[in-house]
């Protein structure tokens, strides 16, 4: 019976909005800002549990729910993050919420990333732009249970140097021994950029992978993959070691509404992490 009660409440929490309060809100670059939520219910909070690359279905009353990725890692449980750029309604909304204000999540929802595959291998992580947010959920669980993981490669890419997320937190990890980090930016008018100027693709020339031992996360705007998963291709790098985060018109997150179809899959219920190897041939995924 304590079972069947535990397993109603997980339900609960995926299809019904449980209130969550917001934290604290960290400004990121220009439109984009990190929320850190909290479980009104204290059962709420002790039942969540999501797996890197996952996403939450957020709610502000009296506007309308979208899909948002869960940035914050399953390694530090009791606060959820979401990074949110201004692009819509819902998105709009939030911006215009302060800390103490209640919203709603349901979830988590979709596939992710699968750790315990990636446990004991080499990891390569690359992310463009916004792409970063579902990545750093990764990025962290491995951080935080470092000697699970062999070597570690991160590669980010920005257009600018005004448009790097998570800017203060990153720049912390160059300090890091365990880990090669690697960033760019397209262009650098202002000369002040000390790392790789041009596009993230440039830094796969800094780096030597073991085709046998690592594995491939990317996320990042649709123009990146082409370009990155050619670059991986040709260090030879297995097609089923390849990850790809695809957030293609997700809305409803159970595959109900159609509007995130690619082919014969759904990428709210199928990914949104997907294996390359199994999507490589639909057209509208890359």
């Amino acid at each position: 019976m304590e079972m069947a009660r535990e397993n109603a409440a997980e339900v609960d929490l995926i299809f019904q909005p449980n209130p969550a309060r917001i934290e604290r809100i960290l400004p990121q670059m220009e439109g984009h800002r990190l929320f850190q939520l909290r479980f009104v219910n204290e059962n709420a909070a002790e039942l969540f549990s999501h797996g890197p690359g996952q996403f939450v279905e957020v709610s502000v009353p009296g506007v309308g729910e979208a899909p948002l990725s869960i940035s914050s890692p399953p390694t530090r449980p009791g606060i959820i993050e979401i990074c949110v750029r201004k692009a819509g309604l819902v998105t709009s909304a939030l911006f215009r919420l302060q800390k103490g204000d209640l919203i709603a999540l349901r979830g988590p929802f979709g596939t992710g990333f699968p750790v315990r595959l990636l446990q004991g291998q080499d990891l390569l992580l690359v992310a463009g732009g916004l792409g970063l947010a579902p990545l750093r959920s990764l990025l962290w669980t491995v951080l935080d249970n470092r000697a699970e993981y062999g070597n570690l490669f991160l590669m980010y890419g920005s257009r600018s140097p005004d448009d790097v997320l998570f800017k203060y937190e990153l720049l912390s990890l160059m300090n890091r021994t365990d880990m090669r980090y690697l960033l760019s930016v397209d262009t650098d008018e202002e000369g002040i950029w000390r790392q790789y100027v041009g596009v993230v693709t440039g830094l796969f020339d800094k780096v030597e992978l073991d085709p046998e031992t690592t594995y491939c996360a990317l996320c990042g705007p649709p123009i990146m993959y082409r370009f990155v998963l050619n670059e991986i291709l040709k260090k030879n790098i297995p097609l089923d070691r390849i990850f790809v985060s695809l957030e293609r018109m997700m809305k409803c997150g159970v595959g109900k509404c159609g509007h995130c179809a690619m082919g014969e899959f759904y990428c709210c219920t199928d990914g949104p992490v997907f294996n390359y190897a199994e999507i490589r041939h639909v057209k509208e995924a890359l």
